[in-house]
């Protein structure tokens, strides 16, 4: 991180012109993440992703400057005193505008006031919308055998002036590509000016609205119905327009708009610090998460005085004081090796034999470097209860450190079949309120396609939650879940359950909801049994 950190003469500070790219946060470049986790301000616009703030640290100055149809914030000369303010201050500024600062971004006159004020500064390029917007959309800006040029021009000029400071004459027929930014207001003017200087009303248009987003749209026409179609279509900024034959590839390039789960918004009820692999998941499907965490995973309410005890016996007995551990999930198996390793170590466990319910459990403890004696093949205690049956548990000394409120059907039925069976929790979840407005105003609203659900808890807390709404009147939200454990408690709390995942994981519940997405696509090849169990 090359002299981020650094200040320098008389205390002055350093700001970062840094383009965040044209809204994919993956398209995010390294450079600009070190930016945003050194600054101690970050000055933010309209078009840059919020989820870029995530980067910056939890003492960071966050400050919207950004600049909507026309609606300003701040003023280009009021965000340019506040760079030089805060750099004077002697803070460690990071600018964040969307795409590229220096293409149509005005970073080169925050750059200039920087330069007058004294204040040093460094320029990070963005991946600009100009090329990135047009390659998700389908649309490459050259291509041999249609065009070798291309030209970037604003689509804010005045309509009104008396004089235009475009070269309509020279670009309307002299470049092969021609793609307006920010000119959805201006287009009837854009056509006719193309039109009048000899660009023929049969060229290929394209209008790309929140590019390489999961909000992405894109209408297509040529300059002699484009306008209307606009109109026709309801069709708003922001967004960019594409001039030129390589708009006609679009057919054959698109790909963004035509993954599976595009555009569908999906609620993902996993606690906060576990939902990023069932978002990152959906994103790559073309899905946007909506995080809606409804449970926290916190310490139990003995404040682990059973979990304690059970791991202090393991460490002080000179014989294994279990003959089998059983874990059910990841959270059990972060909170039992926490609570060993305050006591002892991984070598107590020598001589107990360890069984893992569910793949991510498994997982977890063989990235542990610990060899697992039992895993069952379907993620049901009643599948586990006659797979340890068979390895005979009668007898048996069994510890399952699990989720204070789980289900008693599986030390219940172990009991029953002889085992001695001690159950302690580990950890318990608890309701997470904090968006719980927001998400009844969207399901409200009919701004959700799909509710997932991951685990029976999620269900109920989910329910309690939402503690008045009628779900029977939302018939267009899709209910996924996890399992058919998941499932029956979604039912008995009254949710219609439309897709139950047969593989009983996260990677399985995605391929539950594409294959769902397919089956809506084409009913045709519908096939039931590839997505669901109800």
């Amino acid at each position: 991180m090359t002299n981020i950190m650094s200040r320098v003469d008389n205390n002055k500070g350093k700001v970062f012109l840094v383009g965040a790219g044209p809204g994919d946060p993956g398209l995010f470049t390294l450079r600009g993440v070190q930016c945003l986790k050194a600054a101690d301000v970050v000055v933010y616009d309209y078009l840059a992703s919020e989820e870029l703030l995530a980067y910056a640290g939890a003492g960071a100055e966050l400050i919207y400057v950004g600049k909507k149809g026309g609606d300003h914030t701040m003023q280009q000369e009021d965000i340019n005193r506040l760079l030089v303010e805060k750099g004077r201050a002697g803070k460690v500024v990071a600018r964040l505008k969307g795409g590229d600062s220096f293409i149509f971004g005005r970073g080169g006159e925050e750059a200039l006031a920087l330069r007058e004020a004294g204040v040093p500064f460094e320029v990070v390029p963005g991946i600009s919308s100009a090329y990135a917007v047009p390659a998700y959309a389908g649309i490459p800006v050259t291509h041999r055998g249609l065009t070798t040029d291309v030209a970037f021009i604003t689509g804010h000029e005045d309509p009104t002036k008396a004089e235009s400071a475009i070269k309509w004459d020279k670009i309307s027929t002299g470049v092969g590509t021609l793609v307006f930014l920010m000119g959805v207001r201006n287009l009837p003017y854009i056509v006719g000016r193309l039109v009048a200087n000899g660009r023929p009303a049969t060229t290929p248009v394209a209008l790309v609205r929140w590019g390489s987003t999961p909000r992405q749209s894109t209408l297509t026409g040529t300059l002699a119905n484009i306008v209307d179609l606009v109109k026709k279509k309801g069709f708003q900024a922001p967004a960019i327009t594409i001039v030129g034959e390589v708009v006609s590839l679009r057919g054959r390039l698109r790909w963004f708009e035509d993954r599976p789960l595009f555009g569908r918004r999906v609620v993902v009820t996993r606690s906060r610090d576990q939902a990023s692999d069932l978002a990152r998941a959906l994103k790559e499907a073309g899905a946007q998460p909506v995080e809606f965490p409804t449970i926290r995973v916190a310490p139990p309410a003995d404040e682990y005085v059973d979990l304690d005890a059970a791991v202090g016996r393991i460490v002080s007995e000179n014989g294994p004081a279990f003959d089998w551990i059983l874990f059910t999930s990841v959270n059990g198996v972060d909170s039992f090796f926490q609570r060993l390793e305050r006591q002892g170590d991984v070598r107590d466990l020598k001589g107990m034999r360890l069984g893992a319910i569910g793949p991510a459990t498994a997982a977890e403890l063989e990235r542990r470097g610990l060899k697992l004696d039992f895993v069952p093949s379907e993620y049901r205690a009643e599948a586990v209860i006659e797979g340890l049956l068979k390895l005979g548990v009668k007898g048996r000394r069994v510890l399952i450190p699990r989720a204070k409120e789980a289900r008693e059907v599986l030390p219940e039925q172990l009991a029953a079949a002889g085992a001695d069976v001690e159950v302690v929790a580990a950890y318990e979840t608890v309701l997470e309120r904090s968006a719980a407005n927001e998400m009844k105003r969207m399901l409200a609203g009919g701004e959700i396609d799909i509710i997932t659900f991951t685990s029976s808890s999620t269900v109920r807390n989910f329910v309690s939650l939402l503690d008045g709404l009628d779900f029977a009147s939302l018939p267009a939200v899709t209910v996924a879940c996890i399992g058919p454990v998941t499932a029956d408690t979604a039912k008995g709390l009254g949710l219609r359950v439309d897709i139950v995942a047969q593989k009983f994981t996260i990677p399985g519940l995605v391929e539950a909801l594409v294959h769902w997405a397919a089956a809506k696509s084409n009913p045709e090849q519908e096939n039931p049994k590839s997505h669901s169990a109800f």
